[in-house]
């Protein structure tokens, strides 16, 4: 079987897109998988780093107020879905997975063009416009969140990577804390995802020594932007990137991050207890992907504006010192989170193919 993955741009795209792949080919060892995406977007990296092939269109936003752009796009979308006609008929592509990002809409209209099955995943609660045209297109569309409102909406959660899905924690601790220099302490992990949140990193440098005064320990990963320097405080680390987050997460025993739609699901796939602080801009998505943890007590969440020194000092510094509730919020996490996604959107895939 012949399966084109489409999308990327940012992890939250390209990181469920992965774990499908890995696990058809998991399924299938003769599988055969291409990924559509663009040069810009973080496929470029990972997708050729995980071992699959890459096939780049352009980075096509939809312009949404009248521009010279404006005028071009109609000219160049249709050239994209062309290309991608011809590569499904080409590469003789038997089912089409699109996952979000700017090389998805296209593929879309060009998998219903060739009668090819199509298969939508959205990650978000709060779905992006390509999802809500490609949904127009297919009956097989998957969501990470339940209650996402898209038409023939099936909740199958997030496709994890592997590293993920089956860590366990407790045997992973010490080799974890081993790997970022941390001792027995408790540790706190703060990260803004993979290019960094100002705001989170400002306000935790600033509160960093009553996080410490309270037993704890940090591991703070700032993202790509090198924004921050080292504040140079014993059991304070800072840095700039982690690739392997699974061992960020088996080092930790409490979070405070961004919502993303990726991290709310690895934190509750593994029961971590969190601070989730959304992402002001955009379509305010961050907002509704917590919106499960939050109402089962796995998770806090604070506008970004209100994340101050003040707020850490109030409210998070009382939650490190309450070893119940941590317990409490972990299991409640725990209790809404998907630790087989990758298998249930592939079952998806194949029932679309039979279909």
């Amino acid at each position: 079987m012949r399966y084109l993955l489409a999308g990327g741009g940012t992890a939250g795209h390209v990181n469920p897109l992965l774990a499908t792949a890995d696990r058809l080919r998991v399924r299938d060892a003769d599988a055969e998988v291409l990924v559509l995406g663009t040069a810009e977007g973080l496929e470029a990296r990972l997708v050729p780093q995980r071992g699959y092939e890459l096939v780049t269109i352009p980075r096509l936003p939809f312009p949404r107020r009248p521009s010279a752009a404006a005028l071009r796009f109609p000219g160049r979308w249709w050239g994209a879905v062309r290309q991608i006609e011809k590569l499904i008929t080409d590469r003789r592509i038997d089912v089409v997975v699109g996952f979000g990002g700017y090389a998805a809409a296209p593929a879309y209209l060009a998998a219903r063009r060739t009668k090819t099955p199509l298969v939508l995943h959205e990650a978000n609660a709060k779905p992006g416009l390509a999802s809500r045209l490609g949904s127009r297109l297919t009956k097989h569309v998957g969501v990470a969140f339940r209650g996402t409102p898209l038409p023939h909406a099936v909740f199958v959660g997030m496709p994890l990577r592997v590293e993920i899905e089956k860590l366990d924690r407790v045997a992973a601790r010490a080799g974890a804390r081993a790997r970022f220099g941390l001792d027995d302490r408790p540790v706190l992990l703060v990260t803004g995802g993979s290019t960094g949140a100002r705001t989170i990193n400002r306000t935790m440098l600033a509160a960093a020594q009553g996080v410490l005064d309270r037993g704890y320990q940090v591991l703070h990963i700032q993202g790509g932007a090198h924004e921050f320097t080292d504040p140079g405080l014993p059991g304070y680390h800072l840095v700039d990137y982690v690739d392997d987050m699974d061992q960020a997460l088996a080092a930790a025993d409490a979070v405070v991050s961004r919502a993303g739609s990726g991290m709310v699901s690895e934190l509750t796939t593994l029961g971590l207890p969190a601070v989730y602080v959304p992402y002001p801009v955009g379509n305010g998505e961050q907002r509704f992907n917590v919106a499960d943890v939050v109402s089962s007590g796995g998770g806090i969440t604070v506008e970004d504006s209100a994340f101050t020194p003040q707020w850490v000092k109030t409210n998070l510094l009382p939650l490190l010192r309450d070893e119940t509730r941590l317990l409490e919020m972990a299991a409640a996490a725990a209790s809404v989170g998907v630790t087989d996604g990758a298998d249930r959107l592939v079952t998806l895939i194949i029932q679309a193919r039979g279909a």
